[in-house]
């Protein structure tokens, strides 16, 4: 069977000038800060993706999902391929909370230029773009 890129979705949730990031474990990445996210399902669009995801992982919901990015994403040491897209979004409703214990040991709100380390790769390539959630267009 041939093998291909899977398709990873990364969020980027806003609120007060903060993004969210989660600190994953055991999955690929592990000890690294992420956004929330996760894979894209068959038939399934971005939007719906960034919600769910969202909801899964912290239990927020969100507003205003649009798209930020692409990045191809090679993991040499775990030899996996993603193609990850970021989406933007605003912070609607709900607490933060770790849903996912078995996902994330940490969680919580970081400024854009204080972002904690090592952050995971999709993030790092994406960063390497310049893009800047607040920059206004």
């Amino acid at each position: 069977m041939e093998e291909r890129p899977k398709v990873g979705v990364g969020v980027i949730l806003v609120k007060n000038n903060k993004v969210l990031l989660l600190k994953r474990k055991n999955a690929h990445g592990e000890g690294t800060w992420s956004f929330p996210g996760g894979h894209l399902e068959l038939n399934e669009e971005f939007e719906d993706c960034v919600t769910r995801e969202v909801e899964e992982e912290t239990g927020i919901t969100v507003s205003n999902i649009r798209f930020a990015g692409l990045t191809n994403d090679i993991f040499e040491k775990e030899n996996k391929h993603y193609l990850t897209i970021f989406m933007v979004c605003d912070w609607k409703s709900g607490e933060v909370q770790i849903k996912e214990p078995e996902k994330c040991t940490k969680i919580g709100w970081h400024r854009w230029g204080e972002l904690p380390q090592p952050l995971f790769l999709p993030i790092t390539n994406f960063l390497k773009q310049g893009y800047h959630p607040f920059r206004k267009v």
